[in-house]
């Protein structure tokens, strides 16, 4: 009975210390991130790079996703594509276990959609105005409809079928 309380113990602890995190853990560690940069060269031609995820500051999700400030009380998507947005945090533990699931599924689904990352100690205004209480968060912003909020780390499986049924519409 010990060991079962003992183990216990360590078990609870474990988990709040996993996503407690330090003010070193909390640092950027310097993710490198690809987006979709598409620019004219040479003779009219069109480049293309490979996209990600892309990283949002408060000031750049005011001009590609809404803009709450302006127009508060109705949900006016700005972008040409539905999209995703992670609210997450560098210390926490199942954000990391999403991360390189929403990297992959970037690639995936790359010209269909956008994968939007917030890093909710950087953006806090943002993270307050949506009312991110948990991470990871993934809003799920499809076009001219209202945005769908989830909470957790959902697996790879779970997110496809949400993009493919939320975002696309495939049924």
């Amino acid at each position: 009975m010990k060991k079962l309380a003992l183990a216990t113990t360590l078990l609870v602890s474990l988990a709040i210390v996993s996503c407690a995190g330090t003010s070193k853990e909390k640092e950027k560690k310097g993710t490198a991130t690809v987006q979709t940069e598409t620019k004219k060269v040479e003779n009219n031609k069109t480049e293309t790079k490979k996209m990600g995820t892309i990283h949002l500051t408060k000031e750049e999700f005011l001009k590609k996703v809404v803009n709450y400030e302006t127009n508060s009380k109705e949900w006016k998507y700005l972008g040409d594509k539905p999209c995703l947005i992670d609210f997450y945090a560098d210390w926490c533990g199942p954000c990391k276990v999403v991360a390189p699931i929403l990297e992959e599924l970037a690639t995936e689904y790359e010209g269909q959609i956008y994968i939007y990352k917030i890093n909710t100690e950087e953006e806090q205004e943002l993270a307050a105005a949506f009312g991110i209480r948990s991470i990871p968060s993934l809003l799920f912003v499809p076009m001219n409809e209202a945005p769908q909020m989830a909470q957790g780390a959902l697996p790879k499986t779970n997110l496809k079928e949400a993009i493919d049924n939320v975002l696309l519409k495939k049924k």
